[in-house]
């Protein structure tokens, strides 16, 4: 074998290995259903909409008579019984959060789906015809907002019934989207920023800047180019202004997605301290944030 081959693919091995101890699988009843993510976020975990909608109708964990609710298993063995915190038939997502939780859980590394280019290698990991953590690789074919399909990651891995709601990874072994569908011989998924913005938002009164925000791709693609500015809103009263480059936090956190955005925001408590990019300057800005209900700005 040539050495740096092998040595690829050694890497590729152990990064796969250790991405699918975060990876579950997700059952409803006596149906079959799918994989989740363990998601860094309060240990829930991730999954398509049509996997935990298994019952007749699509609402077999609302039918407790006809279909238990979801049950999830950890790759050793352990099963739990899990509740759906939220679910979104449009984007195909469903967060559940298990019921006595065990303290040792592995949440999966998050990437950036915003970083994503075409022809990159990526990696999904599932349990298709109900085998355990199977692994398959592929490219990236095309990306999220480009003509033809704006809502999802295209890529040629290999899916089968019990792969919807697993990751898809890149070569680091970061979730960069959940696997939800097959069409015409390629595969599906829903970028890991829309999930990282959707999971953050499941918690009602949600801070937001009030920006709109597009990729920079600046310093290494990381940033948010800030689209438009809501009147009136945080961003606005912090003087952030239309063609401002969102960086990242103070601690040194990047933007590499809206998702990220999201996560930063999340946990920033009542004020944001946000690097910004300015006339080719960077900046420090402090942001008050306010609770808000569903919109499309961040």
């Amino acid at each position: 074998m040539v050495p740096g081959i092998g040595a690829a693919s050694s890497a590729a091995e152990r990064m796969v290995e250790g991405a699918r101890s975060s990876v579950v699988e997700v059952s409803v009843g006596r149906r079959g259903g799918g994989a989740g993510v363990i998601w860094p976020v309060d240990a829930l975990v991730l999954t398509n909409d049509h996997v935990v909608s298994a019952g007749r109708g699509g609402r077999g964990w609302r039918r407790g008579r006809r279909s238990s609710g979801p049950r999830v298993t950890l790759r050793d063995g352990r099963a739990f019984d899990a509740e759906v915190l939220k679910r979104d038939g449009r984007l195909d997502l469903a967060l559940l959060r298990l019921k006595d939780a065990p303290a040792d859980l592995s949440p999966a590394a998050v990437g950036a789906s915003g970083a994503l280019r075409v022809g990159e290698l990526v990696f999904a990991v599932g349990h298709p015809w109900g085998r355990p953590g199977v692994a398959t690789v592929g490219i990236v074919s095309g990306l999220a907002g480009e003509r033809g399909w704006t809502r999802h990651i295209m890529s040629d891995v290999s899916l089968a019934p019990g792969n919807s709601g697993g990751p898809l990874l890149n070569a680091s072994g970061e979730v960069v989207g959940i696997n939800a569908m097959v069409s015409g011989g390629f595969a599906f998924s829903v970028p890991s920023d829309v999930a990282s913005a959707w999971v953050s938002g499941f918690r009602t009164g949600r801070p937001r800047l009030g920006v709109g925000v597009v990729p920079a791709g600046v310093r290494g693609d990381a940033g948010l180019a800030v689209a438009l500015v809501k009147a009136g809103g945080p961003a606005d009263r912090a003087g952030i202004i239309v063609g401002d480059v969102l960086l990242g936090t103070e601690d040194g956190a990047s933007f590499g997605g809206a998702g990220a955005l999201f996560e930063a925001l999340a946990r920033a408590g009542e004020t944001a301290r946000l690097r910004v990019l300015r006339g080719g300057e960077e900046i420090l800005v402090s942001v008050d944030l306010e609770a808000s209900g569903p919109e499309r700005a961040a």
